[in-house]
């Protein structure tokens, strides 16, 4: 990201926090724009992203251009002093390119060919597709490049959301050039890379090599990991594309809507983020997770930790129901609320909605939006215009920052890896200990930082690991640095296995992490699901153990039974000037909070008091002072040590927070 990112709080009328959504108004009579607007200002919105759909509106056919209602649109929201996030068109062609040009669509890994009718229907990889589309984005920039109203571009939208992975020609042609570039056009280099002596793969010419597509047995894992570095690079390519003509033509910011989400693994967005101009997400409750909210807070923290820290903008959410999920729950009293305030807790200064208007049509009309079905004589209605009132309220709080003493590491490329085909354990998620790890520091109080592996660790008391699969070795030498000058690890199980390669460390487990910690595992021994094993400080475990021997580590606690029973489970190891932990196996809830709690106070971070499972407290802090971010997720009232005044409620804090109920207090000094 650029050294100075653009200020979210610019991106509006007002310097405060912005309140936005997703428009479509060519879904809609131009007879009801006007109103629109009209309501929109009720609302408080100030931001709206328009023209994201918009490529068989303003090119309905071939050489045909017709952009007369986009500025009709542009107008009415610019005389209303509604600023404008307009997006390149891009995100879905017009039918009629692939009725003309079928070779774009895009193929699955079974080789069926993905048929135009829904969205993002190309293959990122297409040279036509890619011709069309730059002649959209070069149109729109040209003609609105200026336009007083106009106060971020919106590149595409949600980018290999449906279409990462492509398998057609094109993106086998394209695959291998990204190739010849990895292997500096030296096949051996790849024939090692991807270990293909194994099963007979050996390439001896990178004409062979084909995407990983549909085999009769597990495939070959290197050559997936790095079909899924160059998917994702493929998309951020396009992102290059259409922000360099939009950059020649346009001194505006640039950015685009990441998914940084559970359910979306196929984007490294670690490699994308110095190419934005200011970092936005998109973010929807997913009430398919086992705990949604915590979810949301790592998502938002992680989105945090690709702005470095910065502000960032939550591009799209929902006021209630999502329609893409198996059962798409209405939201509670107040949670609405809570979500936004996780946002804005955990970093974000702007607030955008999918969508304005619930559309009548189409794929999405049951999704849930600003101004809902039943119009403005609604319940939805009247807390959307109270949230307004309270994003307005809360514009103090434009750029400040999260204040946090902790890490956590997460990686992508981990991801894919940790996943694979032939693990030891589909019961072990990448993700999921991924969330188990940040819950428990925000059980205990501990507000953490997302980092890359690798990234800077300066400043930071605790540092948790949870199951960085692969790693290199100058990743891994950064957190052994970080423990010598001070700093708690804690390393959990499934870490520093495999380097870039995907290549296991050979010599005992945890691999590029075993010196660090003192230890020697021989054996994975997962366990099954629903299994559990018990620990002799009294604690039950389950998911994971392995054998395991400390070599130069204190043992604290043991396995008293399993596949490991007799072995270490936690070990610790003074290292420098600080101490390195490992976690061989997947504590409870409780027992992972009291774990974390007992090494931040090893570590010097005193937590902030009232937080609890249901409870989230997190401080941001700034030149306009610091605040205090009670979420309550609970069902009961709790007290909170605090004096200042409550924004929410506009009064002087009584350090009470009902259940269900947000407070942000503004601190006394």
């Amino acid at each position: 990201m650029a050294a100075a990112p653009a200020r979210i709080a610019a991106l509006s009328s007002g310097d405060g926090l912005v309140f936005g959504c997703d428009y479509n108004p060519e879904q809609w009579d131009r007879s009801v724009w006007p109103d629109d607007v009209r309501l929109m200002r009720e609302a408080g919105i100030g931001l709206v992203a328009i023209n994201i759909f918009g490529w068989s509106s303003i090119n309905p056919a071939e050489g045909e251009w017709d952009f007369t209602a986009l500025d009709e649109i542009i107008a009415l929201l610019h005389d209303a002093g509604i600023r404008i996030n307009l997006g390149t068109g891009t995100s879905s062609p017009a039918p009629w390119l692939s009725a003309r040009h079928p070779e774009i669509l895009p193929v699955g890994d079974d080789g069926t060919v993905f048929r135009q009718g829904g969205r993002q229907g190309y293959c990122p990889s297409s040279p036509v597709f890619r011709a069309y589309a730059a002649e959209v984005v070069t149109r729109v920039a040209e003609r609105y490049g200026d336009h007083p109203a106009v106060a971020l571009w919106h590149v595409s939208n949600e980018l290999g959301c449906h279409n990462a992975l492509c398998y057609c020609e094109a993106s086998a042609s394209a695959f291998r050039s990204w190739l010849r570039d990895r292997y500096a056009d030296d096949i051996a280099a790849l024939n090692r890379a991807w270990g293909t002596t194994f099963w007979s793969q050996r390439y001896s010419s990178f004409d062979d090599v084909q995407p990983p597509a549909q085999v009769l047995s597990l495939r070959n894992p290197g050559q997936i990991l790095d079909f899924q570095r160059f998917s994702s690079d493929e998309q951020l390519a396009l992102y290059r594309a259409e922000a360099a003509i939009l950059r020649e033509r346009s001194t505006l910011p640039v950015t685009t809507n990441f998914m940084v989400t559970a359910h979306i693994r196929n984007l490294d967005y670690w490699s994308w983020a110095g190419d934005m101009d200011l970092i936005a997400n998109d973010h929807y409750l997913d009430r398919r997770l086992d705990d949604p909210s915590g979810e949301l807070s790592f998502a938002a923290d992680l989105t945090r930790g690709l702005a470095q820290g910065a502000p960032w903008l939550l591009m799209e959410t929902s006021t209630g129901a999502v329609n893409w999920q198996p059962y798409n729950l209405a939201k509670g009293p107040g949670e609405m609320r809570r979500n936004v305030a996780g946002h804005l807790a955990r970093g974000a200064d702007g607030i955008c909605f999918f969508q304005w208007r619930a559309s009548t049509q189409g794929a999405e009309k049951y999704h849930t939006a600003l101004l809902p079905h039943a119009g403005e004589d609604s319940d939805q209605w009247r807390e959307v215009v109270e949230l307004g009132g309270l994003l307005d309220r809360l514009g103090v709080i434009a750029d400040t920052r999260v204040e946090a003493d902790a890490a956590v590491l997460f990686s992508w490329e981990s991801w894919w890896a940790a996943e694979d085909e032939g693990r030891p354990s589909e019961g072990l998620s990448y993700l999921g200990q991924v969330h188990a790890a940040h819950a428990a520091l925000g059980d205990a109080g501990i507000t953490a930082d997302v980092v890359r592996p690798g990234g800077d660790l300066d400043g930071y008391r605790l540092i948790v690991v949870p199951a960085l699969h692969l790693v290199r070795d100058e990743e891994a030498a950064a957190i052994a640095r970080a423990v010598e000058n001070g700093a708690t690890a804690l390393i959990t199980f499934y870490s520093g296995i495999v380097d870039e390669e995907d290549r296991v460390r050979i010599g005992g487990y945890p691999g590029a992490f075993r010196e660090l910690l003192g230890i020697r595992s021989e054996e994975f021994a997962p366990l099954r699901p629903g299994e559990h094993v018990a620990l002799d400080d009294g604690t039950a475990a389950t998911v994971w153990t392995e054998r395991l021997k400390a070599t130069d580590a204190e043992v604290v606690a043991s396995f008293v039974d399993g596949p490991s029973a007799g072995g270490p489970a936690l070990t610790r190891r003074v290292a420098g000037a600080g101490e390195a932990w490992y976690l061989a196996t997947q504590p409870s809830r409780d027992a992972y909070r009291d774990l974390v709690a007992r090494l931040a106070a090893t570590a010097g971070i005193v937590p902030i008091a009232g937080s609890a499972r249901d409870v989230e407290i997190v401080r941001r802090s700034g030149e306009s002072g610091r605040f205090l971010f009670v979420i309550n997720h609970g069902t009961s009232d709790i007290e909170v040590a605090v004096t200042g005044h409550d924004l929410v409620t506009d009064a002087p804090t009584t350090g009470s927070v009902p259940a269900g109920a947000v407070r942000i207090i503004k601190e006394d000094a």
